[in-house]
Order: structure tokens, then C-alpha cells, then sequence
């Protein structure tokens, strides 16, 4: 039995997305630019997938830009930004808890002579509003906070935050990196005062290299990469149709099971906690009015006081544990052994030695830096496969931990 928990690091593409992309390589293969009829079908997929996400997020077509995924969408919405109001400011603000994608984005405008404000969270992994009140400057051009975080789930108070941001300069872009937040929460740029938004696509069951940015009306942007003038020259390069054509398809896919979905991974969640947290040594992070990283939180006292309610205030996919006195790799394999895949934190540094930033900034103890996993469910994680991964895990603790004290 084959378990894949680590969906924020990628999701399985959908069947009928795999179907259409094969359909359009080796059928409807022309380039859209090009001004025959297998052209001008390669655009119908093009123009038909800006409609697609431009009804998701309430906005017009000409809002949305393809890109090659979330990384690509971030650097073009905060380099852009800088280049372009650069003579108005120099002056940026994102939190501590970014993706890689934001964080190294901002320390290469530092090395441009840009100055960066990285706001704290709480232990909860949220921003406080107060923080941000404090840091807007007059010369403040750009903020940069992410929906949802893709290590510990916990999820920003994304239109309060455009509320402040607007009342304090209506002219400060506000850029929202959304790539763990699209498809598993309600996203309206304009209501919720966001003027970039970035989508990608392989977290949503499409395919990988493959990417949304959202600009909105009178946003600015200095494009960086330059060619044939493709999507009004914002973002040159022959756009890939296929890839194109299957991320629109699995975000209408999404969009159609929506409060299903969004139920069903909540209800897991609640027993994925709550069946960890009756072990022995086990906290979970992330989760408001739950003190991080506290080995108390064991016991069925406590879980029975843990409500839906708060579990509902981080994102429904996400699962952040704590394991004391178990090293995460070690864990990660022996899970692994069992044919259950979960991840030692964000994909995209998993590889590094350094402890995660997130867990850092929340506060949680250095001595579990190195002991917690990230627990990510979809739209296929079914209940029988978190009752056999609790299973295992009350099965292979006990045993990792009496090696730990021999």
C-alpha cells in the first residue's frame, strides 16, 4: 500500500489533465503566435484557460499571465515591483516564514541596494497587524506575504493585511504568494486588496513547470526576460500550450469539488492530529490556541477539547508534528519503509542542512528543529490511509526511541 502524504511538495496530475495534455502535443501542437488554423486553435487553449482563472478569481482575462510555476511568478511580481517604482522607493516588507522563491528574491534586491524589512509571526505561524502597522514607511513600495505557509499551514489574515497596507499608501503593492493557498481557500484579489497573485500549478494536480500571475489593474511591471513580445512583452517565450491547457483543466476540476474537498481534508486533518497527539511525545505546530511544540498537548483530555474550529483557522492540507526525541530523517525513512512518503519540511530545502526558518520563527524548541514532519493530504488522501499511517507511527515510535536511549 503505496501512501503519499507529501503534497505540498507535489500533487499526482489528474487523469483527465495528463488525457488533454497528450491531446494537445500530439494534436493541436501548433504555436499560438502563428496564424494558420493550428495557431489559432493552440490560442483557443490559451485564451480559454485565461477565462478559466479569471472566473476562479473573479477578475478579467487580461489580469492573468502564464508563467513556468511559483517561483517564476514570485520573482517576476517582486522584481518587477522593485525595478519598476524603484524612483518612488526602495523600501520592501515581507515576514520571515516566505518560500525560498520571496526569501531569496529579497536578498538579491538587498545586493541591488533595496532595504528589506522581514516581519516576525507569532507562534502560530500569523502575522500580527500591529508588526506590519510599524514597519510601513513613506518609502515603502512592495509587501510581500505569503496565504498560506507551506511548512506549518498556518494561514494570513490576507485582507486585513490588503486593508493596511491600502490605508496606510494606496500606491504600496501588495503581493500574495498563493501557491499553497489556491484551490484549498476562496481567493478574490480585488475584495481582499491584493494587486499580484502567484498560482502554481503542480500543487494543484496539473502539471509541473507551469504557473499563474495575477496583476492587477494599473500594476506596473518591468518584465525579466526579454523575446517576442508574448503576453503584451510582460512575459516573453512561446507559451506552453499543453502545460497551459492541463493546469486550467485540474483548476476547474478543483474548483468543481471544492466544499467537498475542502471538508473532507479538514475532517482528516482533525483525525491525523488528534490520532498523533494520543502518542506518546507527539505536538503538532501551526494550529491557533494550540502552544507549539508543547508535549502536554498529549492525551485524549486534550484532544477532545480540540475543536474543528481550530483546526479550520490553518490550511486544510497541512500537518506539521513534532516528534521529541526522533530525528526527522530517521523518521521520514522509517515511514518511508512502511510506503508512506511525507517530507522533513519545504521541498525546496529539504536538502540543506540549516533548520527550517518557519520552525525558527515560531519558536519551537531546538530541540525539536530536527524532529518534525510535514504531513500534506489532497484531493485523493483517502481516511483508510491516515488510519495506517497512525497505525504505523504508534507501531515504529516506541522502537526509534528505545534506540535513541540504548
Amino acid at each position: 500500500m503505496e501512501i503519499y502524504l507529501d503534497n505540498s511538495a507535489t500533487t499526482r496530475v489528474f487523469p483527465e489533465v495528463a488525457e488533454l495534455m497528450n491531446k494537445v502535443m500530439c494534436g493541436d501542437y501548433g504555436n499560438p503566435s502563428s496564424m494558420h488554423i493550428k495557431g489559432i486553435d493552440a490560442e483557443k487553449y490559451v485564451k480559454d484557460a485565461k477565462e478559466v482563472f479569471s472566473g476562479l478569481l473573479k477578475c478579467e482575462a487580461k489580469n492573468i499571465y502564464f508563467t513556468s510555476g511559483g517561483t517564476e511568478s514570485d520573482n517576476l511580481a517582486i522584481i518587477g515591483t522593485a525595478h519598476s517604482l524603484q524612483r518612488r522607493g526602495r523600501h520592501l516588507i515581507t515576514t520571515q516564514i516566505e518560500h525560498p522563491a520571496v526569501l531569496n528574491t529579497m536578498k538579491y534586491l538587498e545586493s541591488e541596494g533595496f532595504e528589506v524589512t522581514y516581519l516576525p509571526v507569532n507562534e502560530y505561524g500569523v502575522l500580527e497587524l500591529s508588526e506590519l502597522e510599524k514597519a510601513l514607511r513613506k518609502d515603502t513600495i512592495l509587501v510581500s506575504v505569503m496565504h498560506t505557509n507551506n511548512e506549518i499551514g498556518s494561514v494570513q489574515p490576507i485582507q486585513r493585511i490588503g486593508e493596511t497596507v491600502k490605508d496606510f499608501d494606496p500606491e504600496i503593492v501588495f503581493h500574495v504568494d498563493a501557491v499553497q493557498g489556491f484551490g484549498k481557500a476562496v481567493i478574490r484579489p480585488k475584495k481582499q486588496k491584493i494587486d499580484l497573485l502567484s498560482i502554481s500549478s503542480h500543487k494543484i494536480h496539473g502539471p509541473k513547470g507551469m504557473g499563474v500571475l495575477y496583476v492587477g489593474d494599473g500594476v506596473r511591471l518591468k518584465p525579466i526576460s526579454f523575446g517576442g513580445g508574448q503576453q503584451g512583452g510582460l512575459r516573453n517565450g512561446t507559451e506552453n500550450v499543453p502545460g497551459i491547457a492541463g493546469m486550467a483543466l485540474a483548476a476547474k476540476m478543483l474548483d468543481e469539488s471544492f466544499d467537498e474537498d475542502t471538508d473532507r481534508l479538514f475532517s482528516l486533518k482533525e483525525k491525523l492530529i488528534k490520532g498523533a497527539l494520543r502518542l506518546e511525545g507527539v505536538s503538532v505546530n501551526g494550529i491557533p490556541g494550540v502552544k507549539t511544540g508543547s508535549d502536554s498537548q498529549a492525551g485524549e483530555a486534550f484532544t477532545e477539547n480540540l475543536s474543528g474550529e481550530d483546526i479550520r483557522m490553518s490550511s486544510p492540507h497541512i500537518v506539521s508534528l513534532s516528534f521529541s526525541g526522533v530525528r526527522a530523517e530517521v523518521l521520514l525513512h522509517t515511514l518511508e519503509d512502511a510506503g508512506i512518503y511525507v517530507s522533513a519540511g519545504s521541498a525546496c530545502s529539504t536538502h540543506k542542512p540549516e533548520p527550517s526558518a518557519t520552525l525558527k520563527a515560531i519558536g519551537l524548541d531546538k530541540s525539536l528543529l530536527d524532529s518534525t514532519l510535514r504531513f500534506s493530504m489532497s484531493h485523493f488522501t483517502t481516511e483508510e490511509e491516515i488510519d495506517e499511517t497512525l497505525r504505523v507511527l504508534g507501531e515504529r515510535l516506541p522502537v526509534l526511541r528505545k534506540f535513541v536511549r540504548m
